[in-house]
């Protein structure tokens, strides 16, 4: 499903979900019992990917919604998703809490690319 790969430095990674859009919106109205089931397997999704990502001092995080159209789609929306993945990397011991102190979360982007699989990346860099 997801997989941590680093990338072109050694204190960067991309982990990358299947998911073809975000789990979580701002927009969705479910029931609070589904949503905390949602937000459970994003998290622990995210923790189960960066298992092999050493514990850090500080990181800076951003996600990036990788689709196949360009309709028409609000960035704003997919934070939840953000939001369950950072405290999936605070479940994996990578940083202690997702307070700004130790975690720098940048605005969510929407990447259009016609040719790739539609896919949720989230990446990680070690800032000091």
């Amino acid at each position: 499903m997801s997989a941590a790969h680093p990338t072109e430095q050694p204190q960067r990674w991309t982990l990358t979900f299947d998911w073809t859009s975000p789990p979580l919106t701002a927009n969705q109205r479910l029931h609070w019992r589904k949503k905390a089931e949602i937000t459970r397997k994003v998290r622990a999704a995210a923790e189960k990917a960066a298992r092999d990502i050493p514990f850090l001092d500080k990181i800076r995080v951003g996600m990036t919604w990788v689709v196949r159209t360009q309709h028409r789609r609000d960035v704003d929306n997919t934070v939840p998703t953000l939001k369950a993945l950072c405290d999936g990397l605070v479940d994996a011991d990578i940083v202690p809490d997702d307070v700004p102190a130790f975690m720098a979360k940048t605005m969510p982007e929407i990447r259009y690319a016609p040719n790739e699989t539609p896919r949720i990346e989230l990446w990680i860099e070690a800032i000091a």
